[in-house]
């Protein structure tokens, strides 16, 4: 009897043995009935895949996915279903007696949750949340329920947010950081804690702001339980950090309401602005201002925002040598005209199908530099990336600021008026007949680099190479596509050069220019279609591609209807009177911040009158030869004038003249021609106006002193 006693006691041993292995080899296959049992009539679910065989401790998946709803309440209208899902993961477990706060207790358990990727995404689609490496920790206490039944009793919830991004439509928040502590001591409401996004990207492209904190619990205000409260914000706007106390945002209302502060932010913290090896225009000083937003149903409004400049802020704006050109004053100046003020802005955030379908930008302006800046209403397509608007500037006080440097200088003055049509499209601007223009003007003076003297220059005194040049009304019509090249359609009621030696005027010159046509000379610039009055006549020029790396370039000037008389005043001769025009072509090479001038040809218009006053010590100081000159010139009728000119880079040129007419007073008005050759240094003669006549005035010396 014993004997059966014990073998059915080893029977039945053996039995729970095989049973017990059978149960540990068969789970994977009925995991998912257990938790289907589990969970029945509970308000969410699991789904589980690629379970596999536990331990003591834990058991891993593939996969895990829960779904679970919030009920509509009264600050959301409608239910909010939300899935979570998990892949490579592990589900671990540890049991303790740690639970002092609990009685009657049998064991305290820990559960901590691994995967390799963790998303969560709500119906409606507002949004997707995901995580790499996320682990969540919860405790729970095991306790006795009437004297038998085991009853599980959460305690407290752990999960550490790091590197998170959340997603909705082409917008993406990048790094969010924050840590989630939920506890029933604390009726699961979620304590302050310090909320990080580091980045902010749209279509994948960095966005402007960037670092943002602010602190945030779930905790409400018992009076306005509908509203959600970050405290302590700050984020940073193109490397500018700007705060706001407190944003209060109603979930009922969908809105918020707030002031950004910026204080005293560097002004090169702005992308391109800083001093650099490869930054051009950098910037110096500090601004402020302040930023009223208001969001509301997908609508974010900007009423009088303003950006205040303190003294000493300025632009500047160099050459390819990093050599400083101008700068613009940012400062608040006499007048009190502020950088930027009355900013004023809507943008709306249109959506179909519950997806971004347009972004719409309306009721923009603002007040700067003293003047007005508006814009047509602007939509975008997130799709295509493109959108189109007009901006309008009216007095825009831009010039009054201008500060001329290194060779440069003067003032300039005089408020910008213009439209600039704006067409975005994949990442590139295009404009389309642009323009600008000013009533105002001003004047530039440029100091070249000094030069050693020729010869020339000591005999004659040094004369100075610098130069004035005063323009009034510049108006500019302009383009660009969307691979850069740009064209300026430019013209200005006049453009005087004044110099030691005299002034030179041109009255409605206009042209147009070509930047960056050629892909495969940048540098190379074009000027077209140029043309300008001149001494009561017009010069002309029809194309030039000047090489501004190489400072080449070679064209052909058209001259028109000058009169002769004025190009003698030009140049400070008082003995020689004249009457005509002349007209002619001359081909110009400019090499190296020098020219040449290759057979350029000059006639004269119609007949004319060249009468030359000379003294009694020159007629006398003449030979035979010259007297007879001095004689057909004294009241010369000229029919024909031809001239030719060739001036080396140097300087050096030789100008030809053949003059065919009469005398009334010379051998009873008999024909007569005359070849005439010139030769002098034409850039020292552009150089200053008055060599000409120091010139003759030696001569007149040096022929009163050969009177006999």
């Amino acid at each position: 009897m014993v004997k059966l006693l014990l073998r059915l006691t080893l029977a039945g041993l053996l039995f729970l043995v095989f049973l017990c292995a059978a149960a540990w080899l068969s789970f994977p296959r009925y995991a998912q009935q257990l938790i289907d049992g589990a969970l029945a009539g509970k308000p969410f679910r699991v789904t589980v895949s690629g379970i596999g065989l536990p331990s003591t401790s834990g058991v891993g998946f593939k996969s895990l996915q829960a779904v679970f709803s919030t009920p509509p309440d009264d600050c959301n209208e409608e239910a909010t279903t939300y899935t979570l899902s998990l892949t490579n993961g592990s589900i671990s477990w540890r049991f303790n007696n740690q639970s002092p706060d609990l009685r009657p207790k049998l064991l305290g358990l820990a559960v901590t949750l691994k995967a390799d990727a963790l998303t969560l995404v709500p119906n409606p689609r507002q949004f997707t949340f995901g995580d790499q490496n996320p682990q969540i920790t919860a405790t729970f206490a095991i306790t006795r329920s009437n004297g038998v039944k085991l009853a599980l009793k959460p305690l407290t919830a752990v999960y550490a947010v790091d590197g998170a991004v959340a997603t909705r439509e082409k917008l993406q928040l990048e790094g969010i950081h924050y840590n989630i502590r939920l506890g029933a001591a604390t009726a699961w409401q979620q304590p302050l804690d310090t909320l990080r996004i580091a980045r902010l990207s749209s279509d994948g492209q960095p966005a402007p702001p960037g670092n943002f904190r602010a602190l945030f619990g779930s905790k409400r205000d018992p009076l306005n339980p509908c509203t959600l409260t970050l405290s302590g914000c700050s984020v940073e706007l193109f490397q500018w950090m700007a705060s706001t106390e407190q944003i209060d945002y109603n979930l009922k209302a969908k809105r918020t309401s707030f002031t950004l502060n910026l204080a005293k932010i560097p002004l090169n913290a702005l992308p391109g602005l800083s001093q650099g090896k490869s930054n051009i225009p950098f910037a110096t000083g500090r601004v402020s201002g302040s930023i009223p937003i208001e969001f509301q149903d997908s609508t974010i409004t900007i009423r009088n925002a303003m950006v205040v400049a303190e003294n000493g802020t300025n632009v500047t704006f160099c050459d390819k040598q990093k050599k400083p050109l101008f700068s613009i004053d940012m400062a608040v100046i006499k007048g009190g005209n502020e950088l930027l003020k009355n900013l004023n802005a809507t943008i709306t955030f249109n959506s179909k199908e519950k997806k971004l379908s347009a972004l719409a930008l309306r009721d923009l302006s603002a007040t700067l530099f003293g003047g007005k800046i508006t814009s047509t209403p602007v939509t975008f397509d997130p799709e295509t990336n493109s959108a189109f608007f007009t901006l309008t500037l009216k007095n825009i006080k831009l010039l009054d600021r201008l500060q001329l440097l290194g060779a440069l200088k003067g003032n300039l003055n005089g408020g910008i008026d213009g439209t600039i049509p704006l067409s975005i499209a994949n990442n590139n601007l295009t404009i389309q007949n642009g323009t600008l223009q000013t009533r105002g003007g001003g004047s530039v003076t440029i100091t070249p680099p000094a030069k050693q003297q020729s010869a020339g220059e000591r005999m004659f005194g040094q004369q100075s190479a610098e130069a004035t040049w005063s323009f009034s009304e510049p108006q500019v019509q302009f383009s660009r596509s969307s691979d850069g090249k740009t064209t300026l359609d430019f013209k200005l009621k006049h453009l005087q050069q004044k110099n030691s030696g005299g002034e030179l005027t041109l009255t409605s010159p206009k042209g147009r220019l070509l930047l960056w046509h050629n892909r495969l000379n940048p540098d190379l610039l074009t000027l077209s279609d140029f043309t300008t009055g001149f001494l009561d006549g017009s010069i002309a020029l029809q194309h030039i591609d000047y090489d501004m790396v190489k400072k080449e370039g070679e064209t052909t000037i058209q001259i028109t209807h000058i009169p002769l008389q004025k190009i003698l005043d030009m140049q400070g001769i008082k003995k020689i009177y004249a009457t005509g025009h002349i007209k002619g072509d001359v081909p110009v090479k400019i090499q190296n911040e020098s020219f040449a001038i290759l057979d350029g040809n000059i006639t004269s218009e119609q007949n004319g009158q060249i009468i030359y006053a000379t003294s009694l010590e020159e007629r006398a100081a003449a030979n035979p030869a010259m007297r007879i000159t001095y004689e057909v010139l004294s009241n010369l009728l000229y029919a024909q004038l031809i001239s030719s000119i060739n001036m080396a880079p140097d300087g050096k040129s030789l100008m030809t003249i053949q003059l065919k007419g009469a005398n009334p007073d010379f051998q009873h008005g008999r024909p007569v021609e005359l070849n005439l050759s010139v030769q002098q240094n034409l850039s020292d003669l552009l150089r200053s106006l008055s060599i000409s006549s120091n010139v003759e005035q030696i001569i007149t010396d040096k022929a009163s002193k050969k009177k006999p």
